[in-house]
């Protein structure tokens, strides 16, 4: 039975990418949403922005994913109204670190399986990057990273190259284009798109929301 169900399972692929600027924070993803080996999506959103200052990406399944985000946005705004402030991006960071450890330690028939990087704005204006292992652990990104999405390879390959420690947000959104766009040209669970967000300390914003289109030209 155990076979049965590891052969039976859908693992979704996706292209991720966080850098951590001078000025903010940067994150992006692909749009293409697998089951298998079919493609279920041409649109997806993988970067989400949850509340009014932390922004969610997610690889794995898909159910997974959302889910996590709905119940880290009601905790976090659960504990807002507790402690009468406004939690830190660490705490949120934190908080999706033991959803999902307590996730995948609970016996189940289809295993949770969802990575995530964490990115926001501190009151005080600050912003940070965190990366979520799907087995909960929480780790501070103080560069760049790509989670555990199926383009990491590509991204990662691209970044220690091009990436540099004093970028400004403006060239970081040029790089996350380019490393979604790089990813998706090797990763078959990747593509269609990308979708980039920044957080400054003026708030989160969507800065690119590219399609891709199949373009078939006759061969020379």
């Amino acid at each position: 039975m155990e076979e049965d169900l590891k052969k039976n399972i859908m693992h979704s692929g996706t292209s991720l990418v966080g850098l951590v600027c001078k000025d903010g924070v940067v994150m992006g993803g692909d749009k293409k949403a697998t089951a298998g080996g079919i493609v279920m999506q041409k649109n997806a959103d993988k970067v989400i922005k949850i509340n009014n200052y932390i922004v969610v990406s997610g690889t794995g399944g898909s159910a997974d994913i959302d889910m996590l985000q709905r119940l880290a946005a009601a905790q976090l705004k659960l504990k807002e109204l507790k402690d009468k402030k406004r939690p830190t991006v660490k705490e949120a960071a934190h908080l999706i670190g033991m959803i999902a450890y307590n996730n995948i330690r609970q016996p189940s028939m289809i295993p949770f399986i969802a990575g995530t990087m964490v990115g926001g704005l501190n009151e005080d204006g600050t912003t940070e990057l965190y990366s979520v292992e799907p087995a909960g652990g929480v780790m501070k990104v103080k560069d760049y990273d790509a989670n555990f999405s199926s383009g990491m390879p590509y991204i990662l390959g691209l970044l220690e190259r091009q990436y540099k420690k004093d970028m400004t947000v403006a060239e970081g959104v040029k790089l996350a284009i380019e490393a979604i766009k790089s990813s998706s040209e090797r990763d078959t669970g990747s593509g269609f798109g990308v979708d980039v967000i920044t957080i400054t300390k003026e708030g989160i914003k969507q800065v690119s929301n590219l399609k891709a289109e199949a373009v078939y030209k006759e061969r020379d």
